[in-house]
Parts: structure tokens; sequence; C-alpha cells
């Protein structure tokens, strides 16, 4: 067992960090209870409230497995910890965006641009089949999320940033 946890420390350590920043990311927000986002008008295929919580933290312990894999290369191929690092900080900004500061047309930017390196990524490790495997749910759930905040911004026009 004390191997199996030293062999994986960068990806169990990566998981912990994504994990936690994601938390601190949404913990001010709490979208559920804010009346701003509870008015504001959203298309048939947004998912129920309770399900991103459950949804993120699946997500933030793959991104962190990720983030371990790409902390062990970080010397052959440092762009990937970059475009990792970029990626992480547009997805941190998306919620304080989006829901504090109310700017529905500046977050749907940064999803745009979190969405391209995404996809970047994806390209450079298409040959490192997990690191592949774990960011496509990520990838996937964040294309379903520029389609959703596109919506939300072209229905509440008048009211977004």
């Amino acid at each position: 067992m004390t191997s199996y946890i030293k062999k994986y420390s960068p990806e169990l350590l990566g998981s912990l960090i994504c994990l936690t920043l994601g938390m601190i990311s949404g913990y001010g927000v709490k979208a559920g209870a804010s009346n701003w986002y509870i008015n504001l008008h959203k298309p048939g295929f947004n998912p129920p409230s309770w399900i991103f919580g459950p949804v993120w933290t699946v997500l933030y312990l793959m991104m962190g497995m990720v983030l371990g894999k790409v902390w062990k290369e970080r010397t052959e191929k440092p762009f990937l910890l970059q475009l990792f690092i970029i990626q992480l900080l547009l997805n941190l900004l998306w919620s304080p965006l989006f829901f504090y500061l109310h700017r529905i047309g500046l977050a749907l930017l940064d999803i745009c641009l979190l969405w391209a390196c995404l996809i970047l990524f994806m390209i450079l490790v298409k040959n490192q089949r997990a690191s592949f495997l774990l960011f496509l749910p990520y990838t996937l759930w964040v294309s379903f999320a520029v389609i959703l905040n596109f919506n939300i911004y072209k229905m509440n026009l008048f009211h977004a940033g």
C-alpha cells in the first residue's frame, strides 16, 4: 500500500489541489440560493442545481490525476503543465464571473477560452491514454456548459454582462 501511495502521490496531491481550489472557487457563489440565478431565464436542458456538486467533485478529482501526470513530465513537456495551469485558472474564474459578478457574457468568453485550452490539451495528450481518458469527461462537460452558458446569455441578453 505504501509503494502505491508513493508511486501515485503526484496524482493524489493533484486531485487534492484541484478539488480544494474548485471548492474555494464555488464556495461563496451558492448559485442555488441566489435570487439572481433563480430569476434568470434558462433553457429546458438546464440541469437541476443539485447535479453540479457531484459532477464537479468527480471532474476535479480526475483533473487532479492528470495534473499529477503532467507534473511528472514537466521537464520533458513543460507546455503541458503551463496549459493545464491556464485551463485551471480559466475554470476557477468562471464561477465568480457568472454567479458573483453576474457577468454572463464575460463568463461565456472565459468558458470559450477554457474549451479551446481543453481541446488543445486533448490534442497534445492524444497518445497518453490515461490523461486523455481522464480529461475526456471534463472536456465533454465543459462543451455542454459552453452551450448552456451561451443559451443563458442569449435568453437574458438585457441582463448579461
